[in-house]
This record gives C-alpha cells, structure tokens and sequence, in this order.
C-alpha cells in the first residue's frame, strides 16, 4: 500500500532470529535509507499488531542492492539484457553440456535472453574477457557463444552480476551493461 515492491523476505538465526525483507519502490525509483525506514515503521506496526513471530527477534529492510536476486517471471522480463549469475538446482548433464562444457557445472555468468522456444536463456562465453589497454590481434577469432535454457523451477538462484564500473572501464572493455 506505501508504493514497494516486496523482493524477498527471511528469518534466519537460531538463538537471535533476523527477519529480513528486501523491497524496492514500484515506480523504480532507487531505495533510499529514508524508504527502508518507512518501509521498516509500517511493517513493525503490523508485526508488533499480529505477533507472528513468537520468540525474539531483529527486523532489518533493504534494498535488493547491486546483486539483486530474480525471482519472478517480471524481473526476467525488466532485466532482460542484463548479465546475471545462474546457479541450477542440478548438475547442466551430459545431453546439454554435449562436451562444450563439463557435465557437473551448475554455475554460469552470462547475458539474460529469451529463448527462441520460450521461456530463458543465459548466453555467454568461455572466453577471458579482454583487459582495458590489451591489444587484440585482427586475426583472433573470438570463441563462440553458448546457450542455457532454463525454467524457474531448474534454477536455485538468478542475481544480477555484482558488475561494478569504476572509470568507465567496464564500456571499454565490451562488457554488457548491468
């Protein structure tokens, strides 16, 4: 009702419980320290209302920050582009890796995509990217492009590469935009 969007929320702690809750504004806006506390006084009047958490505990609010998780079907389509981090809930298999990658990898960083037959894909390459003043030959032929299908339900965690751009070098390099 205050205008956020609810990320994601935690409990967590065994002798000292922390509930955590990640929220962003609606309207896109950055989540700044004075909409955690807004977010944080109407959430504890609810909590200290209801009182479903029975033993002590701590609340924190924040924002989903530079490696947000994605977790719906909407942040796939918002972050459409983006480089991102996929870990699977199992191994990529032997059938999918077809001896382009090792069977048992589970971890991959690469740019967000729909896949031609629905649903997402995670392109990247194996290839080290090129550091900022390197010189690259002509001739070198760039190792090619692979391709990940995914649904929500095969992946454990989807987060925003925590790709950071110090002096503009991040371009220059031809890494993708987070």
């Amino acid at each position: 009702a205050l205008g956020y969007e609810v990320v994601r929320v935690t409990l967590a702690g065994n002798t000292r419980k922390v509930l955590q809750i990640m929220a962003e504004p609606k309207d896109g806006r950055v989540m700044a320290v004075e909409d955690c506390a807004r977010v944080s006084r109407a959430v504890s009047a609810i909590l200290d209302v209801e009182d479903p958490i029975t033993s002590a505990y701590s609340l924190e609010v924040s924002s989903p920050g530079i490696d947000r998780p994605l977790r719906h079907e909407q942040d796939f389509v918002r972050f459409e582009g983006s480089v991102i981090d996929v870990t699977l809930k199992a191994p990529i298999g032997v059938a999918a890796a077809a001896g382009q990658v090792n069977a048992t990898r589970k971890k991959f960083r690469g740019t967000l995509e729909r896949a031609e037959a629905g649903g997402w894909q995670i392109v990247w390459s194996d290839e080290p990217p090129v550091k900022p003043g390197q010189r690259v030959s002509k001739k070198r032929v760039p190792a090619p492009l692979q391709a990940l299908g995914f649904t929500l339900d095969e992946v454990r965690d989807v987060r925003l590469a925590p790709i950071v751009d110090f002096k503009g070098r991040a371009g220059k390099a031809g890494a993708a935009p987070a």
